[in-house]
């Protein structure tokens, strides 16, 4: 079978050894190279003292100039965003006569969520401005999550049967071989069941339903359906393309911890910054795509942690890289991460941001791909691999680079070093390079607090200078909370100490005078 690498999950699946082996290389390269880098920096610092003063300096610049161009895109970004929330969707779709042939099937994975939290979800879809007869919503709850879960999914199931076209619950079974117990391998079993029990049965065409995939605590927007209806009927082979919004983790934001809020926005800018960069863009978290091309690429992977981003590569390497994302610049709300006390915040948010970096894993895939699937166009693999080992690179060095790593010819260089003119000038300007980056700083604080103007009406103006001067504490987040996790996924994947999937502690603190409402999990 040509197509057996689109299941790789790791090394191990490989029966061929020479495939086995270099695949294996693949996967230490991105911790080899960002661990080398940051040994290098050490050890330069001390024998080549000057030219890696040089370095940090083309560096820093480098660096500035980076975030400049990035802050133009979240500007550009916030304001399309803005615009397309005040769209009549619905009214747009009136002229395209097919778009009531249109079905969305909603998958909404679940483990151990409070009742709470899957409600709020699933009354944000029957909220939405769109005819209900034409939503399928699947709950996909695990057998491994207990009675207790099944108790909740058939509350769920009793409040909403009759607000959509249809409603399913599904139950992934434990202890499959061959599968990673997370969301992946049950949102699978939950689409394989949509379509034997309601897709198959009803003769509805595949190329008719769109798919969306969504996290557990994933609040819909009202005009999200409409928007993307109308971004599906009116693109180009919308039958080979993801569609993506963009997450606002501000479901509980005011109640958050101020680090846990600075995360929060961090990841949320980065995904509207994304959106400026189509040709770059990937699948991430909650987004939707053709059930053709879910049918086709044989469903998500089950084998695999990142399964948000590897669907896009499934299908990339499905249609010899004739597959893309296409922004829809349209919000959906999901939650901070956040505790029931600071400490264990922090260590859901270094578990957090670990997980998602452990998608490093998809450089080898990809690049493993790149060999047997020789009709993907060369220019796609250069753009698209170079773009993906870049990122996981700078994630992993550039905040330790920048902060930290810049000063050590200083201390490392030696007497005569520290004597020149370039040891004396070298803090000077990589200084003025980072006071010149404050501009993205404030331009990250100005469109946060545009972003929750309504929430903070309700807070006060302390809250509101908080959530300004929050971003001052952004070096020390992006070193602990963001460099950190990375360099500790990529290392896992150098020593082959593969992770499962976790899924993120859910909290919210009760409002006051109600009961707190129960803890769960959520899988981000």
């Amino acid at each position: 079978m040509d197509d057996y690498y689109l299941k790789v999950g790791k090394a191990s699946d490989l029966t061929i050894p020479g495939e086995r082996r270099l695949y294996r290389f693949f996967e230490m390269l991105p911790g080899l190279l960002s661990w080398g880098t940051l040994a290098g920096s050490i050890l330069a610092s001390w024998l080549f003292p000057v030219q890696t003063a040089f370095f940090i300096i083309f560096f820093t610049a480098y660096w500035l100039f980076r975030s400049t161009y990035l802050s133009i895109h979240l500007v550009g970004a916030h304001r399309k965003m803005r615009g397309r929330e005040k769209e009549n969707w619905i009214r747009k779709l009136e002229s395209i006569p097919r778009w009531k042939d249109i079905y969305h099937l909603v998958i909404v994975p679940c483990y151990k969520e409070p009742y709470e939290v899957m409600q709020q979800s699933i009354a944000s879809l029957a909220d939405a401005v769109y005819p209900k007869d034409h939503m399928i919503v699947v709950l996909a709850i695990e057998d491994r999550a207990g009675s207790e879960e099944k108790e909740k999914a058939e509350a769920l199931s009793q409040k909403f049967q009759n607000t959509f076209f249809r409603f399913l619950v599904t139950c992934h079974p434990a202890h499959i071989p061959g599968e990673i117990a997370g969301k992946g391998s049950n949102e699978a079993w939950a689409s394989r069941q949509a379509k034997e029990q309601i897709i198959d049965p009803l003769n509805i065409p595949y190329s008719s339903v769109i798919v969306s995939s969504f996290d557990a605590d994933t609040v819909v927007y009202p005009q999200y359906f409409g928007c993307l209806t109308y971004s599906y009927l009116t693109i180009e082979n919308p039958l080979r393309t993801s569609f993506q919004p963009i997450p606002l983790f501000f479901n509980n934001i005011m109640e958050a911890s101020i680090l846990s809020r600075l995360f929060s926005f961090s990841a949320t800018f980065w995904q509207m910054i994304n959106q400026e960069r189509p040709e770059k863009l990937m699948t991430f978290s909650s987004h939707s795509m053709s059930f053709q091309a879910l049918v086709d690429v044989g469903f998500r992977q089950t084998n695999v942690v990142s399964d948000d981003s590897r669907i896009f590569w499934q299908c990339f390497f499905r249609y010899n890289g004739d597959y893309k994302v296409e922004p829809l610049y349209y919000p959906i709300s999901m939650d901070a991460n956040a505790a029931p006390t600071l400490l264990q915040t922090f260590k859901q948010m270094y578990k957090q941001q670990r997980r998602w970096a452990y998608g490093v894993g998809e450089i080898p895939y990809f690049l493993f791909g790149f060999i047997k699937n020789k009709a993907v166009p060369l220019s796609k693999k250069f753009s698209l691999g170079f773009e993906l080992i870049e990122g996981h690179w700078a994630w992993a060095t550039a905040p330790l680079l920048v902060f930290v790593l810049g000063w050590l010819p200083l201390l490392l260089g030696g007497a005569e070093f520290s004597q020149s003119l370039l040891s004396y000038n070298l803090p000077r300007f990589t200084s003025l390079m980072l006071t010149i980056g404050m501009v993205g700083l404030i331009t990250s604080a100005f469109i946060s607090i545009q972003l929750l103007a309504p929430k903070q009406k309700e807070k006060g103006i302390l809250k509101l200078l908080l959530m300004f001067f929050q971003w001052i504490l952004l070096p020390f987040t992006t070193i602990c909370f963001s460099a950190f996790p990375a360099l500790d996924a990529q290392a896992r994947w150098i020593f082959g100490k593969y992770m499962g999937f976790w899924p993120t502690p859910k909290f919210r603190k009760p409002e006051k005078g109600k009961a707190a409402p129960i803890q769960g999990e959520v899988s981000l």
